[in-house]
């Protein structure tokens, strides 16, 4: 059984001081240590005025030092998902100050590496259920994001059920991830109940599919995922090797297909238990598939559920959430026997990219204060076979963006339009369609439906059907507010690229005119280059690029000099690099 999370240091202090609480980049980090992190953050915190602090940490194992130094000095924490400068301005209306890896210009506070604070006021004593631990961010079904509290008590409660559920098959094993810690998911599988139970936890989450290999192979363990990772993982590598390591597979952020999740079963040796849950709720249910059509949830004991009076939407009720009263979801359901239920869809307009939870109505808020667009809807497309889900933006242009449009084309308005955009959602959600209309198409109630603007999209270069032109993305760092800027993407190209035909069937390869261009497509979607290309210095291809292989882009700009520099790297090395030169004129 768990320690209780209001317990949690004095149990960690219980353990062997030698005992390993996790690991750094392969080297061991003790309970001792994690101890002597924790009570650095305390006597950091304990002296900081104010009670609310924003924490972002890569790493978990300092994330939940930090975060048990900020409980026992009585500070709230509230979790980020990101750095985006919306997500930051945000938040800044609501701390008192930040803490870890946010951008220079906060002030984020952090003890240094050295400091154990072994004069610093104990930590010992148990915290108060009460405590009002956390406060993460959700969109609402307004498309406004929404802070939600969370008391020690919540958490606890969801700590101790996991145990209950999961804990037996889970065992002594350690935890491996490919998630963040900064949802809600990865601070409940990854952080707080690895600790409760002293498994040992992998500080760093893992990008690579190879990382991935390696690691579970290395002993026993327990892999926290996401649907984005399992339904990419390569059948090439030694998965019968490494899948005899594994304890468990848990999933969530979303629902993985039948087939998806049979398949990650087969190479995982562990067919994935998926979480269904939200920020407001928690954990509400789970399911391990049997078969294709094992679609239902089995909710979880501590949760009831009804189906709302007037529809069909779900109800839960769980000493998850804040109070004993029913909460009303935005996901519609259908009973399967007694216990049971399936899912039939959301019920407002927000969606899941890559398991991110993204507001259209916030996307067309933003697009519509940028003073170029009179009227705006984003859409989500349905995606071809093997694809990822992909947004379509429908632009009635104001007169600047007429004006902007007539005089620079489409690309120009398209690069304003999403430079908006990529202060609101992640680089993943930006819309890969933009079609710009002179007004909303109508239908005879006067009403503008999606399929008539999925209608608009035939014969669009990027219409449903099409092949793709650019990779599947996942941005790993972003570090704007230094000289150069820097960006860290991971770039996937999908099978069915329409730049592998011909380049070669046998063995499809990456052209390295392609790696040229997408270095200055997302150059110019993340930073302000100048308009002009001047040419291309110390270009390089190394290795080659094959279908569906994930590599890291690192983009450079040096904004004195008007360089972008660029390298495509992966655990196989080098694959290319080079310097584009741009300038304001053509001179």
């Amino acid at each position: 059984m768990s320690d209780r999370i209001e317990n949690l240091y004095a149990a960690i202090a219980a353990r062997p001081a030698d005992g390993v609480a996790g690991w750094r980049a392969g080297a061991v980090v003790s309970n001792a240590r994690l101890l002597a992190r924790a009570r650095a953050w305390h006597a950091l915190l304990r002296g900081q005025p104010g009670s609310d602090f924003a924490l972002y940490l890569d790493d978990s194992l300092e994330f939940g030092a930090a975060l048990l130094g900020a409980w026992h000095a009585g500070k709230t924490i509230w979790l980020s998902a990101d750095t985006l400068e919306a997500s930051c301005a945000a938040l800044r209306a609501s701390v008192d100050g930040f803490l870890g890896q946010f951008p220079a210009a906060l002030l984020p506070l952090q003890p240094a590496e050295s400091d154990d604070a072994s004069t610093a006021v104990p930590m010992g004593g148990a915290l108060s259920t009460d405590l009002p631990a956390l406060v993460v961010f959700t969109s609402g079904s307004t498309g406004a994001a929404q802070a939600i509290p969370k008391k020690l008590s919540q958490l606890a409660s969801e700590v101790e059920t996991l145990e209950v559920l999961f804990g037996a098959a889970a065992g002594d094993a350690a935890v491996l991830a490919t998630v963040s810690h900064q949802h809600i998911y990865g601070l409940l599988f990854k952080v707080l109940w690895p600790l409760s139970v002293g498994r040992a936890i992998h500080a760093l989450s893992i990008s690579y599919p190879e990382q991935l290999v390696a690691g579970i192979a290395a002993g026993p363990c327990v892999l926290v995922a996401s649907p984005a990772h399992l339904k990419r993982l390569p059948e090439h590598l030694d998965w019968p090797g490494a899948a005899r390591m594994v304890r468990a597979v848990f999933s969530s952020g979303g629902p993985l297909a039948a087939e998806t999740a049979l398949a990650a079963g087969c190479m995982l040796g562990k067919v994935p238990v998926e979480v269904y849950g939200s920020s407001e709720t928690g954990g509400a249910a789970w399911r391990q598939r049997s078969g294709v059509t094992d679609d239902a949830w089995q909710p979880f004991p501590t949760v009831a559920w009804r189906l709302g009076a007037a529809d069909d939407t779900l109800e839960v009720r769980s000493p998850h959430l804040a109070d004993d009263n029913w909460l009303a979801l935005a996901d519609r359901a259908a009973r399967v026997g007694q216990q049971r239920f399936l899912l039939l869809g959301r019920s407002d307009r927000i969606v899941k990219i890559e398991e991110k939870r993204i507001s259209l109505s916030a996307m067309e808020a933003a697009l519509l204060a940028s003073g170029m667009a009179a009227e705006v809807r984003v859409v989500l497309c349905e995606p071809s076979a093997g694809e990822r889900e992909r947004l379509a933006a429908f632009i009635v242009p104001t007169p600047a963006g007429r004006a902007l449009l007539d005089a620079e084309g489409k690309p120009a308005l398209n690069a304003r339009l999403r430079a908006v955009l990529a202060t609101v959602v992640d680089a993943v959600a930006l819309p890969r369609r933009w079609r710009h209309l002179e007004q909303m198409p109508l239908n005879a109630q006067g009403k503008t439906t999606q399929a008539a603007l999925l209608a608009l999209l035939d014969g669009d270069d990027g219409a449903v059907g099409r092949r793709p032109r650019l990779p599947q993305l996942r941005e790993l760092e972003r570090e704007l507010d230094r000289e150069p800027q820097r960006m860290l993407l991971e770039v996937s190209a999908p099978a069915n690229l329409l730049y592998f035909d011909g380049h070669f069937d046998a063995a499809p390869v990456l052209p390295g005119v392609v790696l040229v261009d997408w270095a200055i497509h997302y150059g110019r979607q993340y930073f302000t280059l100048p308009p002009r290309f001047k040419g291309i210095n110390a270009l390089k291809f190394q290795q080659v690029i094959q279908p569906e292989t994930p590599v890291q882009l690192e983009l450079l700009h040096e904004v004195a000099k008007g360089c972008l520099q660029f390298r495509y790297v992966s655990e196989a090395g080098q694959h290319a690099s080079g310097r584009v030169m741009l300038g304001d004129t053509d001179v």
